[in-house]
């Protein structure tokens, strides 16, 4: 029977996931909304805080165009009690304009990564209680295969190896990109599992935002 219910539970939590993933890209407000924990957060390069003002920043940036959408990928979920961490393999996609030779393209950036969420047992049902994505790798491509882009190489040296092009074409409309996300390798990263560990073994939640 544990075996069983530890089964229940992860697939529960996998449903949750996929759920955050379609809801969210299909522009399902309300239903998005459901997955949250009252108290979740949000982590992204380009915003950090609670689930209802991601809700409200993400429909503006539709209004005004932006483009950013998720696939998802396998998923390996730890559960202790009403604790879960989730690890899912995701990709990112966003489109908009860069730089290049001829004038701006249109182009699409697409980064690798996980999310790593941290999950409770909320009123019986599995909630999302805080998001931080890993950001392994990225690349960028034109949507016409035969422009040629003119990057400011400068200023794309100068961002995160991780999600270089993701905050290359994130800062160019405007938003205000986190610079020390979760990478593939590094300190930052490894500090998150140790916080995951302890969070799974009862602990604090420790998180840089807190929600409202």
């Amino acid at each position: 029977m544990q075996e069983d219910d530890a089964m229940k539970d992860e697939l529960l939590i996998r449903q949750m996931v996929e759920r955050w993933a379609v809801w969210r890209d299909a522009g399902d407000w309300e239903r998005f909304a459901t997955v949250w924990h009252p108290q979740g957060v949000m982590m992204a390069t380009w915003f950090q805080g609670p689930f209802a003002d991601f809700i409200r920043v993400t429909q503006e940036g539709w209004a005004k165009g932006v483009s950013i959408l998720h696939f998802l990928g396998g998923s390996a979920v730890e559960v202790a009690g009403d604790r879960a961490i989730a690890q899912t393999k995701m990709t990112i996609s966003q489109r908009g304009m860069v730089d290049g030779v001829d004038g701006p393209v249109l182009c699409d950036v697409v980064c690798t990564g996980r999310f790593y969420d941290f999950v409770v047992r909320h009123e019986g049902r599995w909630k999302l209680l805080h998001r931080q994505p890993i950001y392994e790798k990225d690349r960028i491509d034109p949507v016409d295969s035969t422009a040629v882009l003119a990057l400011d190489q400068k200023a794309l040296a100068a961002m995160p190896e991780g999600y270089r092009h993701l905050a290359y074409i994130q800062t160019r409309i405007g938003y205000t990109v986190k610079m020390d996300m979760p990478m593939l390798k590094g300190p930052v990263v490894d500090e998150l599992y140790r916080r995951g560990a302890r969070w799974l073994a009862g602990g604090a939640l420790e998180r840089e935002v807190n929600p409202a």
